[in-house]
Formats: C-alpha cells, sequence, structure tokens
C-alpha cells in the first residue's frame, strides 16, 4: 500500500497499526503527536488504527531549546 508520511511516499507491507509504523520512524516514547489525514489521533488509540491505502499521516515530535 502506499501512504504518504511526512510529505514522502511510501510504500508498506501488509496491514499496520498507526503504533507500529510510529516505532519506525522515531525512537521516542514522548513527545510526539500523530495527525491521520489532518485529525490528530490520541497516543491511546494509536494501537488500534489502521493505516490505510492514500492515508497522509504527519508525525511531529516537540523540540526544547530556544
Amino acid at each position: 500500500m502506499q501512504i504518504i508520511l511526512n510529505g514522502a511516499v511510501h510504500q508498506l507491507a501488509g496491514e499496520p497499526r498507526l503504533a507500529e509504523l510510529v516505532r519506525k520512524v522515531s525512537n521516542r516514547d514522548s513527545g510526539i503527536a500523530v495527525a491521520v489525514n489532518s485529525a490528530v489521533i490520541p497516543r491511546s488509540c494509536w494501537a488500534d488504527t489502521a493505516v490505510n491505502e492514500g492515508d497522509r499521516i504527519d508525525v511531529v515530535t516537540a523540540v526544547q531549546g530556544g
């Protein structure tokens, strides 16, 4: 399946869940927000949220500093 992840086209195999995808793109346990098709998905829903063909997914990491 093809998705758009942080603005770039990616090919995925199988039927991944959002939690699996986040683990692949970030090694952080906190400070992450995820939106699927412009809707923010709460962390508590990541394991149950399916990634579908054509989804536009944005994984954003908070950075502290100045």
